[in-house]
């Protein structure tokens, strides 16, 4: 793991160089997860090298903030991949869910700017069901379990990476999580998304009960350069429970941007 410091903390990511001499491609996690849940995007049969993954604050090898959750932590968040993308030179970001909401973020309201950007399993407002809310806060095994429910996080609930993902959210732990679900609660720029001005390649997985296809559509549609495209036979992790498939997807957008450039 490499590490930049900033604003009096520390982000750690994890950097795979080739010589492919593609766009530098920057990777943010989600709820409750760490850079490692991209490991099929950042392995060198990803979509595009040089690849770059980062731990979130308070995520994995990343120090914490002294945050609430919503804006305060939105903000903390999106410094965290601005700092990350300045040290990588990163052209492209790729947000899932959390990742996608602070992706929108930092192109809506920071100076740097990727060229384009792909969000998975995210919309522009991410509301989150008020049992999962009590139970982040008072059973946090049920709200763990919850996430693994079939057609939640994964499709299959057999899939060799539930156990990881199950094992991961719990080294997160309860209080990050939770700050991470309730910033997504508050999250909304519903009413901005004409000033995004990047390619945009909105991805959903086709069972995604948590971000359901109607919030990509309207990326799509309401982004003035966006598209839309949907992964058969998975929810809302497709990088992992489809990961070929899902690499393709993004190397072809990622191609057809490079053409228009």
């Amino acid at each position: 793991m490499e590490r930049v410091s900033h604003r009096g903390r520390v982000t750690a990511y994890r950097r795979t160089r080739s010589d492919s001499g593609g766009p530098t491609t920057l990777y943010v996690h989600g709820s409750g997860a760490t850079h490692r849940v991209w490991g099929r995007q950042y392995a060198p049969s990803g979509p595009a090298h040089p690849a770059v993954a980062l731990d979130l604050s308070g995520h994995g090898d990343s120090d914490d903030i002294d945050a609430d959750a919503g804006t305060a932590t939105l903000d903390a968040y999106a410094d965290d991949v601005v700092a990350v993308a300045g040290e990588t030179d990163a052209d492209v970001l790729v947000g899932n869910s959390l990742g996608g909401a602070i992706a929108q973020w930092v192109a809506l309201e920071r100076e740097w700017t990727p060229e384009a950007m792909v969000l998975l399993g995210t919309g522009p407002e991410l509301p989150v069901f008020e049992g999962l809310q009590e139970w982040l806060a008072s059973d946090w095994e049920r709200a763990v379990e919850f996430l693994h429910e079939r057609d939640r996080l994964f499709h299959d609930t057999a899939h060799e990476a539930a156990p990881r993902s199950r094992e991961q959210m719990k080294a997160v732990g309860q209080t990050v999580t939770r700050r991470d679900f309730m910033t997504c609660h508050h999250f909304s720029v519903r009413d901005r998304l004409g000033e995004i001005e990047m390619p945009v390649l909105a991805i959903c997985g086709e069972h995604d009960k948590l971000t359901p296809r109607a919030y990509h559509e309207t990326l799509a549609t309401e982004i003035p350069n966006g598209e839309v495209s949907f992964v058969p036979d998975a929810a809302h992790l497709a990088m992992v429970e489809r990961g070929d498939l899902f690499n393709d997807i993004v190397g072809g957008f990622l191609e057809d941007v490079g053409r228009a450039v």
